[in-house]
């Protein structure tokens, strides 16, 4: 874990401490005590970050730490929110309060301290709390109309249902990707498209629970892309498994979707996989295909579409944002990804694209503004 992750925690836990604890006027045990929890909690983070890193089975841990920084976030929002206000409120100011009335104000500042104090901890752990569900206890299934002009009729209505960034790991394991395979399957989808993000963890530590895939059922088969995480966990080993699976797994290539009536799907390797080995190439990918017939590609990541729409894509589907998941902090993800969720059309090429906020999530276990999601994609004849 690099140094700068360490600094800015323990920044912001010295912030936090000082707005909770100092500024409270608390009696010395109740000092003493917080201060102590919030060293305990702080260390929690970089330690969820270890565990994590080095797949250990710790999923308690991993997800105290990584939940305490979530909170951490939302906390810290709303106090340095506080302040800046307080301190533009005395900036316009007229008149300073006079010197003599320092120790007459001092039981206001220490309640307004506290009030604040109290508010941002019953709202950080509010948020914290609808966040935890909204990440392991709901899943939404939104149906995503999309018109393609060289669908043939034959195929209007053809569903694909889109499941990406589900890691499966240290904090969601087998009995949660079980529920999404039965949560698909209740679709009825023509296809099923898995769109990277998948694990988190060796095929030797979690191939057991992944193993749950092979339940999946749709009439014309289960697609996969890697995303970047499975470069993380040995994507080779990964790749060779799910085949085992019966999941394709597209790297680089396309195959003709349906009976008499077809259209092409296509898939490329995630965008930072080069150095692993696995570099992603639409035109490869796309290579000796019939351009009249339309044409889907699955890749993980939205900054992809430049690739995929100047090799001719109609539509494709992808994840790896999550929706921006702790929002309104992951609109950053858009200083790297030309879209976050939702269906675009990527000008001016006018190829489409459709980014899933995905099923499961990173790092803290909690979805803010940014539901958890079972994409159903329907293809309409234009």
């Amino acid at each position: 874990m690099s140094l700068l992750p360490v600094v800015l925690i323990v920044f912001f836990h010295l912030y936090l401490w000082r707005r909770l604890v100092r500024d409270l006027a608390l009696p010395k045990w109740a000092r003493r005590s917080a201060t102590i929890a919030l060293v305990l909690l702080g260390a929690s983070i970089p330690l969820a970050m270890v565990l994590f890193i080095s797949h250990a089975d710790s999923p308690g841990l991993t997800a105290l730490g990584f939940g305490w920084l979530g909170v951490v976030v939302y906390l810290s929002a709303v106090l340095i929110g506080w302040d800046v206000l307080h301190w533009l409120s005395r900036r316009t100011r007229r008149q300073q309060p006079a010197a003599a009335d320092e120790s007459a104000r001092e039981p206001r500042r220490v309640f307004v301290a506290r009030t604040v104090a109290g508010s941002a901890l019953l709202a950080s752990g509010a948020i914290g709390a609808l966040g935890v569900r909204s990440a392991v206890w709901e899943m939404t299934t939104p149906e995503i109309p999309v018109v393609l002009p060289r669908l043939p009729r034959a195929l209007d209505g053809f569903s694909i249902a889109l499941l990406t960034d589900t890691h499966i790991g240290p904090m969601l394991d087998g009995r949660f990707l079980r529920q999404l395979v039965e949560r698909t399957n209740r679709q009825r989808p023509d296809l099923i498209a898995i769109g990277g993000d998948l694990v988190d963890g060796r095929v030797r530590e979690i191939g057991a629970q992944v193993a749950e895939l092979r339940h999946l059922r749709a009439r014309y088969g289960v697609y996969f892309v890697t995303g970047n995480h499975e470069y993380y966990s040995g994507a080779r080993e990964w790749i060779t498994f799910l085949q085992k699976l019966g999941v394709r797994v597209l790297m680089n290539e396309h195959v003709p979707i349906g009976d008499t009536a077809q259209f092409d799907l296509a898939g490329v390797f995630d965008r930072g996989a080069a150095r692993f080995g696995h570099g992603p190439d639409a035109m490869a990918a796309t290579r000796g295909r019939d351009p009249d017939r339309e044409l889907v590609m699955l890749a993980h990541q939205p900054i992809q579409i430049f690739d995929s729409a100047r090799a001719g894509v109609g539509l494709q589907l992808s994840g790896h944002t999550h929706g921006g998941q702790l929002q309104p902090f992951g609109n950053v993800a858009r200083l790297r990804q030309p879209y976050l969720a939702g269906l675009h059309r990527h000008e001016p090429d006018g190829a489409q694209i459709y980014v899933s906020r995905g099923t499961g999530f990173w790092g803290p276990p909690m979805r803010v503004l940014a539901p958890a999601e079972i994409s159903s994609i329907r293809l309409i004849a234009g």
